[in-house]
């Protein structure tokens, strides 16, 4: 690690959306806070960014997210309640989320993309760099990737983002990277970026995913950054202008992810993630793996 290419500490985690996919249970819980299996699904991407030694986190909020700063925070009252009870499994499991790490908060107030939020955290940041995660993403904590991210960051400066293969018929709902290969097989240099282009015009079938370790040399850009596609200002669109010019603040990297990754912002991929996570849970995976047995034999035999 060089002076240059200093460790990471701070993430960023936007958490503005409405979560509309999710009405009508998000009209007044924040979708962040929808549970995956028992833990709310923005703790799942604290307890990476933790896990990668990020112990600075600044959550971008917006209007009726305070339950996410309740979450994060310390509850003496019931705490107070599970301790004269004897209850010390959910008085360690509630104590847990507030002790994680340094937690921050800002309103986005007029939300207007990714980029946008990512430019709120410039006051905090300062000029280090920095990693944003995605609250849609969740990422098995036993597949590193943001600390893979925060290795590569540090030896070849810049910044990093995660790709992930796709089907191309599916490429138009993302970020895509047209790429070189390095010598590190799961690393690659971003040549081009392009948001959500049509299947014919995607340059690979490399998707970006929810992670970011980002130079702060992306402030200035995004802020001369014109919205982009939905009228919004795409971080993809500032960290294209980073790719082809490693002086404005660039290289830009690729971690090609092949491990688990559960999108908890699509209802089905919401599902399948309790599932496949409850599944694997040694005090729940033995008994409900036996309900699921039986229960796709019956719907097998009445179909």
């Amino acid at each position: 690690m060089t002076q240059s290419n200093p460790r990471i500490s701070k993430a960023v985690i936007p958490a503005a959306g409405l979560g509309t996919r999710f009405l009508p249970a998000t009209k007044a819980t924040p979708k962040e806070m929808l549970p995956v299996v028992d833990k709310p699904a923005i703790q799942y991407v604290v307890e990476e960014a933790v896990a990668a030694g990020l112990s600075d986190v600044l959550m971008i909020t917006g209007r009726n997210k305070r339950p996410l700063e309740d979450h994060f925070d310390r509850n003496y009252e019931l705490e107070e309640a599970l301790s004269r009870k004897g209850d010390e499994s959910r008085l360690k499991a509630v104590q847990a989320s507030s002790d994680l790490a340094t937690m921050h908060y800002v309103r986005q107030g007029d939300p207007r993309g990714l980029g946008h939020a990512v430019l709120c955290a410039a006051p905090h940041v300062g000029d280090q760099p920095f990693a944003v995660l995605l609250g849609d993403d969740l990422i098995d904590p036993r597949d590193p990737l943001l600390s893979r991210m925060v290795d590569v960051r540090e030896r070849e400066g810049g910044s990093v983002i995660a790709l992930m293969e796709v089907d191309p018929s599916q490429i138009h709902q993302y970020g895509c990277a047209a790429v070189e290969p390095t010598a590190d097989g799961d690393v690659v240099r971003v040549t081009q970026l392009v948001e959500k282009p049509e299947r014919a015009e995607a340059p690979s079938n490399l998707a970006i995913i929810g992670r970011y370790v980002l130079d702060p040399a992306v402030f200035a850009i995004l802020r001369e950054t014109e919205p982009g596609r939905g009228n919004e200002i795409q971080l993809t669109d500032a960290l294209q202008k980073l790719a082809a010019d490693e002086k404005a603040g660039g290289p830009v990297h690729g971690v090609v992810f092949k491990g688990r990754r559960y999108d908890t912002g699509d209802r089905g991929d919401y599902l399948r993630a309790i599932v496949r996570l409850a599944c694997e849970r040694e005090d729940l995976g033995p008994e409900f793996r036996d309900f699921l047995r039986s229960y796709v034999t019956e719907e097998m035999q009445r179909n």
